[in-house]
């Protein structure tokens, strides 16, 4: 019996419309082998933290542009742990000030990643986690 698959749900929550980053990770990390879930554009901490239960994922990946950083993670780690998915990796990235990075990861982010960001430090940082 071949091994499961890692399972990531990328997510674009908020009214930021602009998901061009969360559709090259997704794909760069389909490449590389993981299944990937994209929620599409505008989704609610409540719609993404319900996705990534029902979907039964590893990790969620969410891209954050809008400034809203420092509600939008804690509330998606938060929603996790109320529904007893505090197991689920959560990483992500976008425009996040340097300040504020202690400030998440303190909240249970597990990684963030910044514009710039080489692809294949997101997959490493990926497969340190997940070992074939």
């Amino acid at each position: 019996m071949a091994e499961r698959k890692i399972r990531i749900l990328i997510a674009k929550p908020g009214l930021d419309g602009h998901d061009r980053g969360a559709k090259v990770i997704a794909r760069a990390l389909r490449d590389a082998g993981y299944e990937v879930i994209y929620t599409g554009l505008r989704q609610s901490p409540e719609q993404i933290a319900a996705a990534a239960v029902s979907e039964d994922v590893d990790a969620v990946g969410i891209s954050v542009l809008s400034g809203a950083h420092g509600y939008l993670f804690p509330r998606i780690i938060e929603l996790l742990r109320e529904q007893g998915a505090d197991d689920i990796l959560v990483f992500g990235g976008g425009i996040i000030p340097d300040a504020d990075i202690p400030v998440l990861k303190a909240a249970g982010v597990a990684e963030l990643f910044t514009p710039g960001t080489p692809l294949a430090d997101i997959i490493n940082f990926l497969r340190e986690r997940y070992p074939e």
